[in-house]
């Protein structure tokens, strides 16, 4: 990979260093990183021109380095890499600064390949798969096949809470922000203004999967529900938002993003037993969650949860 760097980008790459899948090096004082293009090609254009916005902002997203031939990707071994500099990439953002960001980039009237808001249709998808994959390859998966209903439960009830959300709702006040394909925590800065998990969608995504990903991660030891509670008070929503607040918490996207990672090969399946272990605490929080959020509208009750 040091040559390919060497004759696209003209850089003399001493120490490269690979993880997850990104190469790091230095260069210049500068941190660099040259990552597979996981996006589709058609997102390409609309990625740029949102980092682009991004930067006329003041938001400090990745920079994008071009290769000698003044092109974005670049072909290795028939699959295109992108190149990018950050600086201070362990900086960690806060529910506070998801809040920031999300206000200064709007989608407005414009429309964008990067729109996402069918999450009944996207979640609905996955099940059918999930389940398919379940009977044909999940055989030999014993932690999977213990708990994959539970958690299939949970996301039948997210989906049923988006669609009569949308059929009840008024939807057009509803803000569409940039937002991310995933949050992580500790929030680092490498993962949270890279341009290829950048999307717009509806500005509670990025709260509700930073809140889950806050609750499972083994860094924490922040109270998840005063998270909650410091962004309700801080941020007025419409009654389409609260409610779509809630559905996102409730879909359990924590399993689901592990349980691909195992079927892909790529974790093994005991990193889900933590995850398990936490299934009667994350109905408390729910349940809080709910309570919460009821004091600034009347959200719809899910029976089995609440009572």
């Amino acid at each position: 990979m040091k040559e390919t760097i060497k004759y696209y980008y003209n850089i003399d790459v001493l120490n490269l260093e690979e993880k997850d899948g990104k190469y790091f090096f230095k260069y210049q004082n500068q941190d660099f990183f040259f990552v597979f293009f996981n996006r589709n090609i058609e997102e390409l254009d609309d990625i740029l021109k949102c980092t682009i916005n991004m930067k006329e902002k003041g938001i400090d997203a990745h920079n994008i380095i071009v290769n000698i031939n003044g092109e974005v990707l670049t072909k290795v071994d028939n699959y295109n890499y992108i190149l990018m500099s950050v600086s201070k990439f362990n900086e960690e953002y806060d529910i506070f600064d998801i809040v920031n960001m999300i206000n200064k980039l709007t989608l407005n009237n414009q429309t964008s390949k990067l729109y996402r808001n069918n999450w009944s249709a996207l979640w609905s998808e996955k099940m059918d798969y999930f389940e398919y994959q379940i009977r044909e390859l999940g055989l030999e998966k014993k932690v999977i096949q213990e708990s994959f209903s539970y958690y299939l439960g949970l996301a039948e009830n997210a989906i049923s809470y988006v669609n009569n959300t949308n059929l009840k709702y008024n939807s057009f006040d509803a803000k569409i922000t940039l937002s991310h394909r995933r949050i992580f925590y500790p929030n680092y800065k490498i993962n949270f203004l890279n341009p290829l998990s950048f999307i717009f969608d509806l500005e509670v995504r990025d709260i509700a999967e930073y809140l889950k990903a806050m609750f499972f991660s083994p860094m924490n030891d922040e109270d998840v529900l005063e998270e909650l509670k410091c962004f309700l008070r801080i941020k007025k929503l419409t009654l389409y938002e609260y409610h779509m607040l809630f559905a996102r918490l409730l879909y359990p996207s924590y399993y689901f993003d592990l349980y691909e990672s195992v079927m892909n090969n790529d974790d093994s399946e005991e990193k889900l037993v933590p995850i398990i272990a936490k299934n009667k605490d994350f109905e408390l929080f729910l349940k809080e969650a709910y309570l919460e959020i009821s004091k600034y509208a009347p959200i719809d009750k899910i029976n089995w949860l609440i009572n």
